[in-house]
C-alpha cells in the first residue's frame, strides 16, 4: 500500500485497510475522548502521537467519569464492537442488509453472546459495554417491538449509527449511492433525523474511497452529492475550511469553529445544552464532518488523519474512527505498530472480520449482477429494448 490514500489497492486490501485503520483511530482516540485539545497537551506533555494510557492512569478502575472502563493502552471501545458487530451480521445474512436485519440479527447479537470487551477487561455481553443510544434499539426492538425501520425515532441524535457503517460502505465499494440508500435503511432500527443522515454520508464516504483513484477531494465531493440539510451544509463549511489547512496542527481551532454552528451539544462536550442531540433539519453531528476535514487535511495519510482526529478532542475516537476506516479504504497503509499493540491489547484478531466481509461482499455482488440482469432482460421485454449485453 502506498504512504497516502490515493485510491489504490484490491478490494481486499481496501476492506482491511478500513476496518483495521478504523479500529485503531478508535483504540488511539479513546483515551482522550472527552476533552478539549488544551486538555489533551497538558496531559500528556504535548500533542498525542500514539497508544496512550488512561487519562487517570492506574486511578482508572475507579475515576469517574470514565470508571469502570479501561479507556487507553490500545484498547478498542464501542465503535469497534459494534463495527465488528455489523461484520457478523453480513456473515449471517449474505446479501444487503435493511432495518429488519438489525431486529433480526444484530440485536440478539448484542444481547445473547458474550465476547471479550477490552474495556472491562472481561468477557461480558457486548450489551453491557454500549451506550445508551444503542441500548435504546434492544429495548425498542427487543422489548418494545416497534416497526423496524422506525425503531430509531425518539432516540438521541448522535453518531451512534454512523460509527459503525463502515461495512456497508464496503460491501457497495465504488457505489456511493448504494451504500447511501443501504446505510439509511439499516441506521433507521437505531437512528432518526441528521444522525441516521451522518450514517448514510458516512458509509457513501467509505464506498466512494474504494473507487479506482479515489481521493479525499473525491470522497467529499461523493458526500456533497448526497447528502441532505444540516449534514450537508456541515461537511461543506468544515471542508471548505480544511482545504486551506496541511497539518492538523494549524486546523484543530479552524475546524472546531466550521462546525460549531450545525452541532448541537456545544462547546462544553461533558456538559451538553439543552438542545442537544435533538431532531433537526438545521444541524448535524459533529463527528462525520470533522473527520472528512481530517482526511483532507492530511491528504489522505493515515497518521496524519488519525492523528488530527484524536488530538481534536470532544468525540474524539468516534472521530477517528471515521477518519481511520476513510483513509484506510483510500489505500493508506496503517501503521503496523499501531494495528499490532491495537489486537494485542484488546485481543481482537483486527484481520478476521475483513477476510470475512470481502468473502460476503464478492457473494453480494455476484448476486447484485444476476438480479441487475434479471431486471435488463425483464425491462427490454416490456419495452422492446435490447439488453446492454
Amino acid at each position: 500500500m502506498t504512504p497516502k490514500g490515493e485510491g489504490t489497492g484490491t478490494l481486499d486490501e481496501r476492506i482491511g485497510g478500513a476496518l483495521v485503520g478504523a479500529a485503531v483511530g478508535d483504540a488511539l482516540g479513546g483515551p482522550v475522548e472527552g476533552y478539549t485539545p488544551e486538555q489533551i497537551t497538558e496531559r500528556h506533555g504535548g500533542r498525542v502521537h500514539g497508544v496512550v494510557g488512561p487519562w487517570n492512569g492506574d486511578a482508572w478502575p475507579t475515576a469517574r467519569p470514565i470508571a469502570p472502563y479501561h479507556k487507553g493502552d490500545g484498547h478498542v471501545t464501542d465503535d469497534t464492537l459494534m463495527t465488528h458487530a455489523l461484520v457478523r451480521v453480513y456473515a449471517q445474512v449474505r446479501d444487503h442488509l435493511d432495518a429488519y436485519a438489525v431486529a433480526e440479527h444484530l440485536v440478539p447479537d448484542l444481547m445473547t453472546t458474550p465476547r471479550w470487551i477490552p474495556e472491562l477487561e472481561a468477557e461480558a455481553l457486548p450489551l453491557q459495554r454500549v451506550f445508551l443510544a444503542e441500548k435504546w434499539m434492544v429495548a425498542r426492538l427487543h422489548y418494545g417491538h416497534v416497526d423496524p425501520r422506525e425503531a430509531g425515532n425518539g432516540n438521541i441524535v448522535n453518531c451512534g449509527a454512523a460509527m459503525y457503517m463502515a461495512p456497508v460502505g464496503l460491501v457497495n465499494a465504488g457505489n456511493p449511492a448504494g451504500a447511501y440508500a443501504e446505510a439509511l435503511d439499516v441506521a433507521g432500527a437505531h437512528q432518526s433525523s441528521y444522525g441516521r443522515e451522518a450514517a448514510g454520508v458516512f458509509a457513501a464516504a467509505v464506498a466512494a474511497a474504494c473507487s479506482p483513484g479515489a481521493t479525499p477531494g473525491s470522497v467529499v465531493d461523493a458526500c456533497l452529492s448526497l447528502a441532505k440539510d444540516g449534514t450537508r451544509a456541515a461537511v461543506e463549511a468544515v471542508c471548505e475550511v480544511a482545504s486551506r489547512h496541511t497539518d492538523f496542527e494549524s486546523a484543530l481551532v479552524p475546524l472546531r469553529r466550521a462546525v460549531a454552528p450545525f452541532d448541537t451539544v456545544g462547546p462544553d462536550y461533558r456538559s451538553p445544552s439543552l438542545g442537544a442531540r435533538r431532531p433537526s433539519r438545521l444541524h448535524s453531528i459533529e463527528e462525520l464532518p470533522v473527520a472528512l476535514g481530517m482526511l483532507l487535511v492530511s491528504g489522505g495519510d493515515f497518521r496524519h488523519a488519525v492523528l488530527g482526529s484524536v488530538n481534536y478532542g470532544r468525540d474524539c475516537d468516534s472521530i477517528a474512527t471515521m477518519a481511520g476506516a476513510l483513509a484506510g479504504a483510500l489505500g493508506a497503509e496503517v501503521p503496523h505498530d499501531w494495528a499490532k499493540t491495537v489486537a494485542e491489547s484488546s485481543r481482537l484478531d483486527l484481520d478476521a472480520p475483513a477476510r470475512t466481509l470481502a468473502e460476503v461482499t464478492r457473494e453480494i455482488f455476484d448476486r447484485d449482477v444476476r438480479r441487475r440482469r434479471a431486471h435488463e432482460a425483464a425491462y427490454a421485454a416490456l419495452a422492446g429494448a435490447p439488453c446492454s449485453g
